[in-house]
């Protein structure tokens, strides 16, 4: 039996559930990442894009009737990794000068994989002659694209104050080790002294 032959509109109705799903879950993720930012600006970032994802989500549902489809998610397993590597470093950065540098850039992986999948979705939306998808999915390319460049931007500021932490850090070490040795010296010239005056008082 001859395999089933696939085209291009197969290839755009699995690539749209693929996104619903990643979508979803990328809500999910703003949300939890809002609450366990400490940085004010990124704090904000963070609500306002998991606000423009629900958007995006009822945007993606709007596509689905223009091509005739039901609106179902596939689980996809790139926004799973994503978001379960988010997870890891949360916990594994929580309370530490790099945590919402690290946030930050967990957040534009996300970003980064969605600018990727409706880059193409909009190419094969034109491509197709779903022209009222074409609209929405531009829509919201252009808000995924703003949202990374709102975050490289924050970015910059989190990731110069984590290392200059990291470098007030290791001088504190020195100078902790520095005051040790110096009190070593000490102690060893006091006990050395106090065996000289003891040779001299013998003699």
């Amino acid at each position: 039996m001859a395999a089933e032959t696939k085209t291009l509109n197969d290839a755009f109705y699995e690539t749209l559930k693929d996104v619903y799903y990643a979508e979803k879950q990328s809500v999910k993720a703003l949300k939890k990442a809002a609450k366990s930012a400490e940085n004010d600006e990124l704090r904000q970032a963070f609500e306002t894009h998991a606000e423009e994802s629900a958007g995006q989500v009822e945007r993606l549902t709007q596509v689905f009737e223009i091509i005739g489809k039901p609106a179902r998610a596939k689980t996809c397993e790139a926004m799973q990794g994503i978001v379960s590597e988010m997870e890891e470093d949360l916990e594994d950065f929580a309370g530490s000068p790099a945590a919402d540098a690290v946030l930050a850039a967990c957040a534009q992986a996300v970003e980064h994989y969605e600018i990727a999948r409706y880059g193409t979705l909009k190419t094969w939306a034109g491509q197709l002659g779903y022209e009222e998808a074409v609209a929405l999915l531009d829509e919201t390319l252009e808000e995924e694209k703003k949202t990374d460049a709102l975050l490289s931007k924050i970015a910059e500021t989190l990731n110069s104050e984590a290392d200059q932490a990291g470098e007030d850090d290791a001088d504190a070490d020195e100078t902790d080790e520095g005051d040790d040795a110096d009190e070593g010296k000490t102690a060893s010239k006091g006990r050395t002294g106090a065996k000289a005056k003891g040779t001299r008082k013998a003699a």
